[in-house]
């Protein structure tokens, strides 16, 4: 059985970093590309970041620069660094993965996580 799980979420100030971490299990060869998204209180689910199986990352604008995605692949595990928090970024974080990247960029991945809540206080 896959089991996809989050973990790392937390309340932080405006300013702050927070590191994710996801353990995708029951299936390695499933997971070929694994990644971030994101869903605020009254907003559409995004895509955060990407990473391929000795492949290459993807971000979102508006994270490019504060956020780094980084795998494990012996682990199956993707990770999400996030320095310069803002406001702005407090939604709730799903880990997600798939055998074919183009289902993360499209937001169809079939595996997913329980989520993690990332607060940032002003």
């Amino acid at each position: 059985q896959v089991q996809v799980v989050e973990s790392g979420g937390g309340l932080v100030q405006a300013g702050g970093s927070l590191r994710l971490s996801c353990a995708a299990s029951g299936g390695r060869f499933l997971f070929n590309a694994m990644g971030w998204f994101r869903q605020a209180p009254g907003k559409q689910r995004e895509l955060v970041a990407t990473a391929v199986r000795y492949g290459t990352t993807n971000y979102a604008d508006s994270v490019k620069g504060r956020f780094t995605i980084s795998r494990d692949n012996a682990k199956n595990t993707v990770y999400q660094q996030m320095n310069s928090l803002k406001p702005e970024d407090t939604a709730v974080y799903y880990c997600a993965a798939d055998l074919d990247p183009a289902t993360l960029r499209v937001g169809t991945p079939k595996y997913w996580g329980q989520g993690t809540q990332v607060t940032v206080s002003s």
